[in-house]
């Protein structure tokens, strides 16, 4: 099988549908997965952000601790 062969096969393949398999972008979901609000600047963080970075936020960005910026944060 040569060149020619295989990219006839290619044409053939994708003419047919079944070698797209459509977009692959994660952005809709890593949005949706954004449930993590500070209450001081609104700022969104996904849902498996762990405690030290939301402390992080907090303690940097505005002074203030994990409780005051992220009220109700179960701390896992």
């Amino acid at each position: 099988m040569g060149n020619g062969a295989k990219a006839a096969q290619r044409r053939e393949r994708h003419a047919n549908g079944k070698g797209d398999k459509g977009p692959t972008s994660r952005l809709k979901v890593n949005e949706a997965a954004k449930s993590i609000i500070c209450q001081t600047c609104r700022q969104t963080f996904l849902l498996t952000t762990r405690t030290p970075a939301l402390e992080e936020h907090a303690q940097n960005k505005h002074s203030r601790t994990l409780a005051e910026c992220f009220p109700g944060h179960s701390g896992k």
